[in-house]
């Protein structure tokens, strides 16, 4: 019998021959018997151990290696963005009720969990203007996914419209949700006219460019096809433009990551979802609910739980097991911080900011700055070399670069400005692609 020893898995020789017993085998051998020969307790080749001083020193040698915001200037964005977040939010997160704590099936021992839920849905009905709000999902993409089917149920149609604006990125996100479900995505552009069976017209906005979409229109073109709007937001610029509620859109779906979240190597984040009341039986995840007991006392419950590991089984709309309700507590604390006043005034940072570092750039000698109407934080940039060239030389000025958008625009990259992007990196940013543009 093979032996695997480790200091971190204390189970004696007894236990593991207790184990084995009661699921019927003799041995490990036994048990992995289906596994390949050759593929069973390889030889890992590892490095000689280390103590943990130089262990950590070896890591944090290794961590100096990467670029990371703050120490570089920053102006990456396409989706996970920097924004400042207060010292207090990570303090209350950090508090170790709400650290250990997990899914609130059990209200009368997770008030605490479930409020905090409740003032989540709450303020994303009030950024979004939208009537109900879920209390969160894995994440922006599969959120608008999610929104997609949704529509297919409440229209009972299976064509999904996709504007040709939206980041091609969630598209593949919706194409993996709906290939096995005998769904049709069709990809138009604003002028065209969506397919008769169009269940829905799914929009970007901020586009994929930066550009505000106007969603209203555009809803009631979808309106006027008898199909649902769904439009995916960034939340930020909800600080300055109108909501998705006041352009009569249908279902709501955003990243969350820009309302107090880390960028943290991409993740976790949190999705935001919402809909008009009279869609909300159909709308994924779990919403919570406040009342009163018998006693007069406010209290929280989960009002609506459509998920198939709950009593939904089969006829679950969504298989989403979690609402990643720590991350949604980083995005709630951070907007209870900076409150109705601090939201606008960030979105407006960022516009104000965007706007002046597109304008020197495009007086650049080689730089072309395409916009497609109003934008917010973001910009398209047509570059006199490749944004994979641009990007390596920036890094040599200490300044992580733009997205490279080159697949979809000709040497094209999407700078991004927000609030935490002085004047003096704004300028810095300019002079070095003055240094570096020529001819390609």
């Amino acid at each position: 019998m093979t032996t695997n020893t480790s200091p971190y898995i204390p189970n004696t020789e007894a236990d593991r021959e207790q184990m084995l017993a009661a699921i019927g085998v003799r041995s490990i051998d036994d048990l992995v018997q289906d596994i390949p020969e050759q593929h069973r307790f390889p030889d890992l080749n590892l490095r000689p151990s280390l103590s943990e001083f130089d262990l950590t020193a070896e890591i944090a040698a290794l961590a100096d290696k990467n670029a990371t915001p703050g120490d570089y200037a920053c102006f990456l964005g396409a989706g996970a963005y920097r924004h400042y977040i207060p010292s207090v939010v990570k303090s209350v997160v950090a508090r170790g009720e709400f650290l250990t704590s997990y899914t609130p099936y059990q209200p009368e021992v997770a008030q605490g969990t479930l409020q905090v839920g409740f003032e989540f849905q709450s303020m994303i009905c009030e950024i979004t203007g939208m009537e109900v709000a879920n209390a969160g999902m894995y994440d922006g993409p599969t959120a608008f996914a999610e929104g997609a089917l949704m529509a297919c149920r409440v229209t009972r149609r299976q064509t999904i419209a996709v504007l040709d604006t939206v980041d091609p990125r969630n598209v593949a996100i919706l194409d993996a949700y709906s290939r096995h479900q005998s769904i049709e995505i069709v990809t138009i552009g604003r002028d065209d006219d969506l397919p008769d069976d169009a269940s829905c017209l799914m929009i970007q906005s901020p586009n994929q460019f930066g550009a505000i979409e106007d969603m209203e229109a555009l809803a009631n073109k979808a309106h006027a096809a008898g199909a649902l709007a769904v439009a995916s937001v960034n939340p930020t610029s909800l600080g300055m433009f109108k909501s998705p509620g006041e352009c009569d859109v249908d279902i709501v779906a955003a990243e969350g990551q820009a309302l107090g979240v880390p960028l943290s190597f991409g993740g976790p984040y949190v999705g935001l979802f919402a809909c008009k009341d009279a869609h909300k039986r159909q709308m994924p995840g779990r919403i919570i609910g406040r009342t009163t007991d018998t006693k007069g006392r406010i209290g929280y419950a989960l009002t609506l739980q459509t998920r198939e590991q709950h009593i939904r089984r089969e006829r679950a709309t969504s298989n989403i097991c979690t609402s990643t309700a720590l991350i949604g507590l980083l995005m709630t604390t951070y907007l209870a911080v900076i409150g109705r006043s601090g939201f606008k005034k960030v979105a407006e940072l960022c516009y104000h900011k965007a706007h002046y570092a597109a304008s020197q750039i495009g007086q650049l000698p080689g730089y072309s700055v395409k916009t497609d109407g109003t934008f917010f934080h973001e910009f398209l940039v047509e570059c006199p070399k490749t944004p994979a060239e641009i990007n390596r030389s920036l890094l040599d000025h200490k300044i992580i670069g733009g997205h490279d958008l080159s697949d979809r625009s000709e040497s094209g990259m999407l700078i991004c400005v927000t609030e935490t992007n002085t004047r003096a990196e704004i300028d810095s940013l300019v002079s070095a692609l003055a240094q570096i543009g020529g001819a390609k």
